[in-house]
C-alpha cells in the first residue's frame, strides 16, 4: 500500500542521496509486515544501476539518507575541484581506504576532493587500475548529483567537472 505523505522530511518523487549508492529517487512509501511488525519503508529507485532499495523510515538518519545538495553546495564542490591536489605520502592501500570512505560518505565536498586528488592529465604518470576505479566511482557520484541539482544530463555535468579540473592546469609557454 503506497502513501503520498511526507515522512521524515522526505516525500515521493524526491531525489535523495544514499551514501553508498549515490543519487536515487523515492518512488513510494510503503508499509510491510515483517515478523508481525509493520514497518514503513521508503522505496528508492536507482535507475542507472537498475536497483531498488527499501529503507525503513526510522533508519533514515542512521544510514545517512539525505536530500540533494543545494546549488550553493554544488558551487562549493566545483570550487574544491579547482584546488591543488593533495596526495598524502601514506601507502596506497591506506589512501585507497580513505578515498573509498570519502566516496561512501555521501558528502559532496569529500567526493569532489577524491575527484580532484585522483584526476590525472595527459602529462602526468599513468594511474593504476585501482586509482582509476576510485576516480571513476567518485566522478560518477559527483556527476549524478551535479546533474540532478543543475537539471542537466549526467554527461553534460561530467564534461563540466572535467573542464573545471583541466582549467587548473596552466600551460607552460614554449621557449
Amino acid at each position: 500500500m503506497a502513501k503520498t505523505k511526507k515522512v521524515a522530511g522526505f516525500s515521493i518523487n524526491d531525489f535523495v542521496v544514499y551514501p553508498s549508492h549515490g543519487v536515487g529517487k523515492i518512488v513510494a512509501i510503503e508499509e510491510q509486515d515483517i515478523l508481525d511488525v509493520t514497518l514503513e519503508l521508503f522505496v528508492i529507485d536507482f535507475e542507472k544501476d537498475k536497483m531498488t532499495l527499501r529503507v525503513p523510515t526510522p533508519k533514515v538518519e542512521s544510514v545517512g539518507l539525505r536530500l540533494l545538495s543545494s546549488p550553493e553546495l554544488v558551487a562549493k564542490a566545483m570550487t574544491t575541484l579547482k584546488g591543488k591536489a593533495r596526495v598524502k605520502r601514506a601507502m596506497w592501500s591506506r589512501r585507497a581506504q580513505e578515498y573509498e570512505a570519502k566516496i561512501n560518505s555521501g558528502d559532496l565536498i569529500s567526493i569532489a576532493e577524491v575527484v580532484r586528488d585522483l584526476h590525472r592529465n595527459d602529462e602526468q604518470r599513468e594511474q593504476s587500475y585501482s586509482e582509476r576505479q576510485l576516480y571513476e566511482a567518485a566522478l560518477e557520484r559527483l556527476s549524478r548529483e551535479v546533474a540532478v541539482v543543475n537539471g542537466v544530463e549526467e554527461m553534460i555535468a561530467q564534461e563540466e567537472i572535467v573542464e573545471v579540473l583541466l582549467s587548473r592546469i596552466i600551460p607552460v609557454p614554449a621557449t
